[in-house]
């Protein structure tokens, strides 16, 4: 299975194709807009690696964003004991929810994809008033 590392938002992550995860939020993106990462730090599968100096030039990965979100709240309470003081404050941190579709190596080649699924129709027959009697 093909892998890379990619950075984007300050953070580092290694992602599959048809991997899905949330990220720091990218800014003025609507849903299923197509995302490139060019910032490369390594990638390969299980025989061989491809690792950059700092990051591998030619190298990129497609996804699509899903949705543009904010993660549960996170409360932040201060108390300083017998001042009669408190101060209770929340923070909600906005992400990005991606879905990996290509990896591609240095040279352009495609290293992995994400498999289009086709739902198969089963075909039931369906028992009329005539046929039940």
């Amino acid at each position: 299975m093909s892998f890379a590392v990619i950075q984007t938002g300050g953070k580092q992550y290694k992602v599959k194709s048809g991997e899905i995860l949330k990220i720091e939020k990218i800014s003025d993106m609507k849903p299923n807009a197509k995302i490139e990462f060019k910032e490369i730090l390594a990638y390969g599968d299980d025989k061989n690696i491809e690792i950059g100096s700092p990051i591998v030039t030619g190298a990129k990965v497609e996804a699509d964003l899903i949705k543009n979100d904010k993660n549960k709240t996170v409360l932040i309470f201060k108390k300083r004991r017998r001042h009669n003081s408190r101060r209770k404050n929340g923070h909600r941190q906005e992400y990005s929810m991606i879905k990996i579709r290509k990896i591609f190596s240095k040279d352009g080649k495609i290293l992995s994809e994400v498999e289009k699924k086709v739902a198969q129709v089963k075909k039931t027959k369906v028992a009329t008033k005539e046929e039940k009697k």
